[in-house]
């Protein structure tokens, strides 16, 4: 609903979904997996898995296109590896990462930046049901990449992976960025009131650091770290969904995102926190649009310019 609405008040632009079992019929069999546990029978529509599109200016081929990826869990109950009553009870923030990139594009349409945009959310809840994943399946990609469920609660990598892959399907591409709530350990990494980013290319990074200084937008960036690839071994699978011992958990769900980001285009990982715990000067407490002033400012001052 929401990016339906954005897109319709914005000149050029258009908006799109998947819903459903017609995930699978698409080719987005991750969303689907992660969601389907909220399909059960006489579950309304509203609760389906979604692949969410939005597209600006997209036959401006003249323009450098910039796709944005955000992370849509309406709810997180852990699936079967189910939360704890008190991880559970802020994890209607869990679209964040969603709600960040519809800011950020919002911001972009707003401006008119000389650029193109493809914007995709992977919504979905991950619920309770006979049907939800189970830890040990093995889930196909949109890529077909193979993913062995170590932990149901490692879920939105998951449903960004067949997003990320359809992201970078386009021609012309200047900049694949996502940004989730993805892991804990990038609190304990940072506290909850630093983002943190990960990226392709160094220079890249550095003029992030610099727009998200000049924005107040705290970011920090990370490592990937190739070394701490071997924890997502599987013997079954292509990879695993999370590492068994959770260090380093944030750079080992960037490094599985990795797989399906484009392999020749610059990307921007962000892991955040996406709410602030307490209020306080120009922060107030509730949900919070982490990375989307430095996303936007990089983009207008590096990505436009290049043109």
């Amino acid at each position: 609903m929401a990016l339906r609405e954005l897109a319709s008040s914005h000149a050029e632009a258009s908006s799109a979904g998947v819903v459903g079992n017609d995930l699978l019929a698409s080719n987005f069999p991750m969303i689907h997996a992660v969601g389907r546990g909220s399909m059960g029978s006489g579950v309304s529509d509203k609760l389906a898995p979604r692949l969410v599109q939005l597209k600006w200016r997209e036959h401006d081929t003249n323009l450098p296109l910039v796709a944005l990826v955000g992370k849509g869990v309406c709810f997180d109950t852990g699936g079967l590896d189910l939360k704890p009553a008190a991880g559970m009870r802020n994890m209607k923030k869990d679209m964040g990462g969603a709600a960040a990139v519809l800011a950020t594009a919002d911001m972009i349409m707003s401006t008119c930046l000389n650029v193109r945009l493809n914007v995709f959310l992977s919504c979905v809840e991950n619920a309770v049901s006979s049907d939800s994943f189970r830890p040990g399946d093995v889930l196909t990609a949109r890529n077909g990449v193979t993913t062995e469920i170590d932990n149901t609660d490692a879920e939105g990598r998951l449903v960004m992976a067949d997003a990320l892959v359809a992201a970078g399907e386009s021609e012309g591409l200047a900049l694949v960025a996502d940004i989730a709530t993805l892991t804990g350990a990038q609190r304990v990494a940072l506290g909850s009131e630093i983002g943190s980013v990960f990226g392709t290319d160094a220079d890249m990074l550095d003029k992030l650091a610099k727009a998200a200084y000049d924005t107040c937008d705290p970011l920090w960036p990370l490592p990937m770290y190739d070394g701490y690839a071997s924890q997502l071994k599987s013997t079954i699978a292509d990879v695993k969904n999370c590492g068994a011992t959770g260090l380093g958990g944030a750079i080992t769900a960037a490094l599985y995102l990795k797989r399906f980001a484009p392999k020749n285009v610059p990307w921007l990982h962000f892991d955040v926190n996406g709410f602030n715990n307490s209020a306080r000067p120009g922060r107030p407490e509730g949900g919070e649009a982490f990375g989307a002033r430095a996303l936007f400012a990089f983009i207008r001052d590096e990505v436009q310019a290049a043109i």
